[in-house]
């Protein structure tokens, strides 16, 4: 497998391999997955929009993620926003990157995917903090949290419902910038 950097049209062109590999990580019914098409299409043109994908052997999508610089306007930033008293608001979304997805098929799991994925996208990623929303979950079971926390993500929410949808969230952060090498010498990381 290859990690490659994605432009926003790279990610277009792929636009049904991304949908299905987040169908797939995620367990979502396929009515949802096309509404989330719509919003995939419209990130890419978000300010400070980075992404990457691993890609196997004979080029399929074995996972993705992607985020941009988090502000008013957008509805997860202003969901987030609203929970956050004044100096919470200061620290963490004065200059924020969000990863607004990051997903592995299932069948890639646990080969260290995501940790690459998440590596190449923060040390990208422009701003003093990141964000990113993840489903509540046993810490020591879930294998997203477990990267999460390798990578010193924090709690910033706890418990936290998003309208539309009854499962609850944890709201995790982290200063920038990641303390390791840039995107262009982290091996296996190449364009497209």
């Amino acid at each position: 497998m290859r990690l490659v950097a994605w432009q926003p049209d790279d990610l277009l062109r792929r636009l049904d391999d991304v949908v299905s590999v987040y169908g797939e990580a995620m367990g979502y019914r396929q009515e949802l997955l096309q509404t989330r098409r719509g919003y995939i299409g419209a990130h890419v043109r978000r300010a400070g929009f980075r992404a990457v994908a691993t890609l196997t052997t004979d080029g399929r999508l074995a996972g993705f993620g992607y985020g941009y610089t988090s502000g008013p306007g957008q509805w997860w930033h202003d969901q987030v926003r609203s929970a956050l008293d004044d100096q919470a608001r200061r620290r963490w979304l004065a200059d924020c990157f969000e990863v607004v997805e990051l997903h592995v098929r299932p069948v890639a799991q646990g080969h260290g995917v995501g940790a690459r994925q998440l590596r190449a996208l923060l040390a990208m990623a422009e701003g003093d903090t990141v964000l990113l929303s993840t489903p509540e979950a046993d810490e020591r079971k879930s294998r997203a949290w477990r990267l999460y926390r390798r990578f010193g993500f924090e709690d910033v929410l706890r418990d936290f419902l998003f309208p539309g949808d009854e499962r609850k969230f944890a709201i995790l952060g982290r200063g920038l910038p990641l303390v390791e090498r840039p995107v262009e010498e982290a091996p296996g990381i190449v364009g497209i």
